[in-house]
């Protein structure tokens, strides 16, 4: 990139994503668990004490760490968002039916299966399969 040549950046070596962190209203801790954990089968991972004093929750799964922090004024990510990949979207999809999630189509993208959801307080979250 043209900005790097210009400040004489290096790269720092990033390894990995540890996680993303999206917002959410104060007390909104019980829609979190029962969306993030019941509904997408994440476990909720304890906060550390000084952080769980702010509210908000965390979430894991096999590879993926999803925060959720406290925010006021709140307002939901609608065009940022986490896209999370999944190994079968069409059962996921008919299980989100079930739980009254709406699921949106995404646009085609090559090698990928895709859709839309939002998350009980309208963050939004993209869900991919590899095909």
């Amino acid at each position: 990139m043209r900005w790097r040549r210009q400040i004489g950046f290096k790269a720092m070596g990033i390894v990995g994503l540890d996680h993303v962190q999206l917002a959410m209203p104060r007390d909104g801790e019980p829609e979190a668990l029962a969306f993030y954990g019941a509904v997408l089968g994440l476990a909720e991972v304890p906060k550390p004490a000084d952080l769980a004093k702010r509210g908000g929750c965390w979430f894991a799964g096999d590879s993926v760490s999803i925060h959720l922090g406290v925010e006021e004024p709140f307002r939901p990510a609608r065009k940022a968002h986490p896209a999370l990949l999944v190994d079968d979207l069409a059962a996921l999809r008919e299980s989100l039916a079930g739980h009254g999630i709406d699921f949106s189509e995404g646009s085609p993208l090559d090698g990928y299966v895709r859709g839309d959801i939002c998350d009980p307080f309208g963050n939004r979250i993209e869900l991919m399969q590899k095909l």
